[in-house]
């Protein structure tokens, strides 16, 4: 009885490369791919979180400038108005005595000092200053200001012309605030621009 063997060959070397090469092409592009996503999902989520805490830390400025008022020595309501410094009294924790409230800008962070009146006579002591910061990621140049000046002539109407900063305190009656936010900046070139007016109610002379 005669018996016929077939030669049965496997994968040659050439094959076992390519398919190893296919296999680790496949593994990479995947990687890129989840690494990619989480990346942009990421910057998503930060971006949001900074824009979130830069709206309440506006709004909270806009109500506390609003009211403002004399401070507890009788000074002025308003102390500095410069481009990336505002410095006003109000009593913005509701505790019947006023407070020194400086909101800055310092670096990318957006900062809030809060100063109470102390000794006696009542004094606002650079020491006693407790700052916060209520929003990062701000990345404002030095062309662009944060606060911006206006007079008792502003209209809201495109041309008002606005204070040259450092404004002399007494003539502010209303100040515009500008963030630019940017969690990434080199990544993402699209920055976010957060604007408001407040019109500092006791100071008012256009009504």
């Amino acid at each position: 009885m005669r018996i016929n063997n077939k030669n049965q060959t496997g994968l040659s070397l050439m094959e076992i490369l390519v398919t190893l090469g296919i296999f680790l092409f496949v593994i990479i592009l995947v990687w890129l791919f989840i690494k990619q996503s989480y990346s942009v999902q990421s910057f998503s989520f930060g971006q949001t979180t900074a824009i979130a805490e830069a709206q309440r830390g506006v709004e909270t400025l806009v109500k506390e400038a609003r009211e403002a008022l004399p401070g507890d020595t009788g000074a002025y309501a308003l102390v500095s108005a410069d481009d990336f410094e505002f410095i006003f009294y109000a009593d913005y924790d509701r505790d019947v005595a006023v407070e020194r409230v400086r909101y800055y800008l310092a670096g990318s962070d957006f900062t809030k000092g809060v100063t109470e009146a102390s000794g006696s006579p009542l004094q606002y002591l650079p020491g006693n200053e407790v700052a916060t910061v209520i929003s990062q990621y701000v990345r404002n140049e030095a062309n662009e200001p944060v606060f911006t000046y206006y007079d008792g002539n502003y209209s809201g109407k495109e041309g008002d012309v606005a204070l040259t900063a450092p404004a002399n305190p007494l003539e502010v009656k209303l100040v515009h605030i500008n963030l630019k936010i940017n969690v990434e900046p080199d990544k993402a070139p699209m920055d976010y621009i957060l604007e408001s007016d407040v019109q500092i109610r006791n100071l008012k002379d256009n009504l």
